[in-house]
């Protein structure tokens, strides 16, 4: 039973940080109907920044936080307005390979300044935690708590202002809400802005319980489509419980399903073994019974 909740509390640390990752992404697809490829690029090049804040000008581990998601914000804002703006009247096969130049470039940019060696980042957070025999590190219940705060918030803000009404609305039909005065250019730049945000935060939050380096954001990303898939591409509640039905299904899965098919494929070998090892005592025997 203990077990079974330590690997629950494992699925919830990683269900949050691929919520985080799968939000941003699905809300970029809900405005300007792109599937930013170059997601997971912003997602690394959050883990670099933080790491390079914390490393190089020793600032405190939550201020390299907050630096990171304005700065990756702002070059989410940058990639709307430099590459995805321009091509919003091209074919849509124009945006897709936009997105994995951006993806190729912002990857190469990461070799070249911070190398391709695997880094790890500190944390003030990496105290162990005994509760009810269950074990945990600081880090993790941080991730978990952060995660529903900004969930909380992200909520607020697009059911309570001005600006995430808009979102919704440009979301909903974009055509009808620029008719009704809505500046569709200034909620794209702003939903880049929140997008590239949240994929530095899940980057900051996961990287002292993983590593940086340059090809950190492509299984996160391949995970995060799969998550909108799942949960409906452009649908906020499906990219959160996607994200934790992912999390729950890997944490889950790795304990028990792996188990049972490695004590088969154990099994296996065993079995064949035994024959092989029969096979050859029948076959020395036979030899042995020759005259």
């Amino acid at each position: 039973m203990e077990l079974l909740i330590q690997q629950l509390l494992n699925g919830l640390t990683v269900g949050s940080v691929y919520s985080l990752v799968a939000l941003g992404l699905t809300l970029v697809y809900g405005i300007l109907h792109i599937p930013n490829f170059a997601h997971g690029a912003l997602y690394m090049m959050g883990g670099y920044v933080t790491l390079t804040m914390m490393n190089q000008a020793g600032l405190p581990y939550w201020l390299s936080i907050i630096i990171s998601m304005i700065a990756i914000g702002l070059l989410g804002v940058l990639m709307e307005r430099l590459v995805f703006y321009p091509l919003r009247d091209a074919p849509p096969l124009h945006d897709k390979i936009a997105a994995i130049g951006i993806l190729l470039f912002l990857e190469a940019f990461a070799q070249f300044v911070w190398g391709a060696d695997y880094q790890t980042m500190s944390t003030p957070y990496g105290n162990v935690i005994n509760v009810l025999g269950l074990t945990l590190t600081m880090q993790r219940v941080l991730i978990i708590v952060s995660t529903i705060v900004i969930m909380f918030l992200l909520y607020f803000f697009l059911k309570k202002t001005f600006i995430g009404a808009s979102i919704i609305a440009m979301s909903q039909n974009r055509e009808g809400a620029n008719l009704v005065g809505i500046n569709t250019n200034k909620v794209a730049m702003m939903t880049f802005m929140i997008s590239g945000s949240l994929a530095a935060l899940a980057a900051s939050l996961a990287s002292p319980i993983n590593l940086v380096f340059p090809g950190m954001g492509h299984l996160v990303i391949l995970k995060a489509f799969v998550i909108i898939i799942l949960g409906g591409m452009g649908s906020i509640p499906g990219a959160i419980i996607g994200g934790y039905i992912l999390g729950f299904s890997e944490s889950l899965g790795a304990t028990y399903i792996c188990k049972r098919v490695l004590n088969i494929f154990q099994r296996t070998n065993r079995y064949m073994w035994f024959q092989k090892l029969e096979m050859t005592a029948d076959l020395n025997r036979n030899k042995a019974s020759r005259p």
